[in-house]
Formats: C-alpha cells, sequence, structure tokens
C-alpha cells in the first residue's frame, strides 16, 4: 500500500521526438535535408495528482489498520487458548480421588452389614462420572495446547519446554474496577477496524473527487526546434481531448455507488462494535454474580466439611459424612473454578470489543510506522 502511494505520486514522463525530412526542390547550394526535435510535456490539471495521492494514502493507512486489527485477534486467540489450559483437571481429579475412596469405605461398610449393595452402586456410578469428566477435561487441554501452538506459529512439541504463566487468570477485577462508559466509548472510537472503515471510505471519498477532476481535460505542451536549409525555426503546440461527448458520468456514478458502499460499512462496523460491548459488558455482570453465588457455595461447604470432622472426632458421625461432605467441596471448587473460567471469557470478549486490555494498558503490536508516505511530502514540492 505505502509503494502504491509513490506510484500514486508519480509525474507523467515528457516524451521527445526527432525527425528529418528531405526536400527535392531544394534550390542548388543549399541542403535539401531538414531536422527537428520535438518535446511533449503532458501537464495535469484540476489536481487530479492530488487526489490520487490521498486516495493512496488512506488505503495505506486502511491496511495499517487492519493489520492491527489482525494482530489483536491473534491475541485473542493466544489470549483463549491460555484460558482453555487453566482447565479443572485438578480439581477433578482431586473429586475422583474423594470419590474412589468413597467406593472403598462403602465396599467396606457392605462387608461389614452397614450398608446395601445400592448404596455401591450409586457411589460406583459417581466415580465413572467424574472419571469421565477427567478423560474429558485431559482432552479439552490438549486441544488447547495444539490451538496454542498454532495460534503462537509453533509446533505442539515446543510448548513442552514452556510453562505457561496462568497466575493473571485469577485475579478476578469488581464491577467498580472495569474502564467507565466514556473509557469504553473512546477505546470503541479507536478500534482498528473501524479506523480502518473509515480510512476506507476517505480513500472512497478521495477516489469520487479523482473522478470529478477527470472531467477536466488534461494539457499536452508541445515545444519544438526544426533546422531547415540553415534557418532554425521554433513551434509550439497545445493539445487537449475535447469533452464533448462523454464527461465521465459513467465514473462518477460507479465511485459514488463504492463511497456510498464505505459509508455503510461504516456504520455496520460501528454497530457491530457497540453491540459486541454491550453484549460483553452483560456477560461480564452476569458472570461475576454467578462467581459471587460459587464463592459463597465453597464457603458454606466448607463450613460444612469442618463441622464434619468436629462431629467425627467427637465420635457423633462416621467417616462416611465427613467423605461426603468433603466430595461436595471438591465439586462445589469445580464449580467455582469453572465460573472463573467463564469471568474471564467475559473479559476476553469485553477487550476484544474494545480492542484493548482492561487494564487501560495500550495494544502497541506493532513498530511506530510512518504514515505519510514520500509521495505525499512531494505534493508541496
Amino acid at each position: 500500500a505505502r509503494a502504491a502511494a509513490i506510484t500514486a505520486g508519480a509525474r507523467p514522463n515528457p516524451t521527445i521526438s526527432g525527425s528529418a525530412e528531405y526536400n527535392t526542390d531544394a534550390a542548388p547550394g543549399a541542403s535539401p535535408w531538414a531536422r527537428g526535435l520535438g518535446l511533449s510535456v503532458p501537464i495535469e490539471t484540476a489536481g487530479k495528482r492530488r487526489q490520487r495521492i490521498a486516495q493512496a494514502v488512506a488505503l495505506t493507512d486502511a491496511a495499517r489498520f487492519e493489520l492491527v486489527d489482525m494482530a489483536w485477534q491473534v491475541r485473542g486467540r493466544v489470549r483463549a487458548e491460555l484460558l482453555g489450559i487453566a482447565s479443572t483437571e485438578a480439581l477433578l481429579r482431586r473429586q475422583q480421588a474423594l470419590e474412589a475412596e468413597r467406593v472403598r469405605l462403602m465396599q467396606r461398610r457392605i462387608e461389614l452389614g452397614f450398608a446395601a449393595q445400592p448404596d455401591l452402586t450409586s457411589a460406583r456410578i459417581a466415580l465413572q462420572q467424574i472419571t469421565v469428566a477427567v478423560d474429558e477435561a485431559h482432552k479439552q487441554q490438549a486441544e488447547h495446547r495444539a490451538a496454542l501452538a498454532g495460534a503462537l506459529g509453533l509446533p505442539v512439541a515446543a510448548l513442552d519446554s514452556m510453562t505457561p504463566e496462568l497466575s493473571a487468570f485469577e485475579r478476578v477485577p469488581t464491577l467498580d474496577a472495569l474502564p467507565s462508559s466514556q473509557a469504553q466509548r473512546q477505546a470503541l472510537l479507536q478500534r482498528p477496524d473501524l479506523q480502518a472503515a473509515l480510512a476506507r471510505y476517505r480513500a472512497s471519498d478521495a477516489g469520487l473527487r479523482l473522478e470529478f477532476a477527470r472531467q477536466y481535460p488534461d494539457l499536452t505542451l508541445s515545444p519544438g526546434l526544426l533546422w531547415d536549409a540553415g534557418q532554425a525555426k521554433w513551434s509550439l503546440g497545445l493539445s487537449l481531448v475535447l469533452p464533448l461527448l462523454n464527461r465521465n458520468q459513467g465514473r462518477i456514478a460507479e465511485a459514488k455507488a463504492r463511497r456510498e458502499q464505505a459509508a455503510a460499512n461504516v456504520l455496520a462496523v460501528q454497530a457491530k462494535a457497540i453491540g459486541q460491548a454491550e453484549q460483553a459488558q452483560a456477560s461480564v455482570r452476569a458472570a461475576l454474580d454467578k462467581l459471587r453465588n460459587a464463592e459463597a457455595l465453597v464457603a458454606s461447604q466448607q463450613r460444612k466439611v469442618q463441622s464434619a470432622r468436629r462431629l467425627q472426632r467427637a465420635g457423633e458421625s462416621e467417616r462416611s459424612t465427613t467423605l461426603g461432605a468433603q466430595v461436595e467441596l471438591a465439586a462445589a471448587e469445580v464449580t467455582r473454578q469453572a465460573t472463573q473460567v467463564q469471568v474471564q471469557q467475559a473479559l476476553g470478549a469485553l477487550e476484544d470489543a474494545q480492542r484493548r486490555p482492561l487494564d487501560g494498558g495500550a495494544f502497541a503490536p506493532l513498530p511506530a510506522i510512518e504514515t505519510t508516505p514520500r509521495a505525499q511530502q512531494d505534493i508541496a514540492r
């Protein structure tokens, strides 16, 4: 795109021509040859070059913003796959161990005549269900690792020597810590895909102005010099296309349609961004409410486990009661972990809607790029 801007700023080259004439009726003693040299200098009118440069510069900006947007999408993919790696497999394995212990305890109670076979069957079914959940979590974690390697452009084996830093996902902000409505509005206005759409609108507007300028013909200045029989003769010609049959109406109509299409695309991108932001904000609020309930459930289950342990130590309850409370606590912790993942997914969606990290930092995946091409700098020359 930057090369196209340089091309758009190029000026047309002049042409030079030579001629030779032979006079068969030349006077005796005079040279019958006449030699001429001509130059044609094209002159663009109505600011056509300026509009070409403006169009190319706008397309360069659009390409730059689209590159930034693609980089953000890669960041979003990496974040999503890292979040997928932070699965509940460890908590599920803990719950699996508790379920296995409960099966063993139930078998001993049956041998002692303190439990019935249906109780053991129920415990085994619960163990099988949690085993299936562990296998599914392990499979999903492997899939997320493969997807993470793909997002980073690395082979899966390269991740074996890496330990992803997942501690950031443990920090859950409050609603008050999220960006204000004004900050979110500013972030939406600075989304690279919206900026790219605006740049393409500017390009289409410059293209329309260029087509209007092409209604006015360019000039060709043609000075010449002729040596004829020892005499030097010079001439000056001027030529242009007469716009009698065609005033460029067709190209102007096409350019107008392209500008209207670009304007509609800007509105569509803007509406999409606003919709994504509103949906993400609602998801964050709902996920945070769900997380508060999950944390309250974990706290209740922890108190239940502590109470069961005190009763067991006092001899007022059995190990099976404490084990059942521990299983319920493990299930509540799995639910809380899954809810934390949902909160982080909602926060990631809000970041994607704003195309900006929620911590207020700037996302700059590209080095500084010169936005004023050389061709644009040549306008003043």
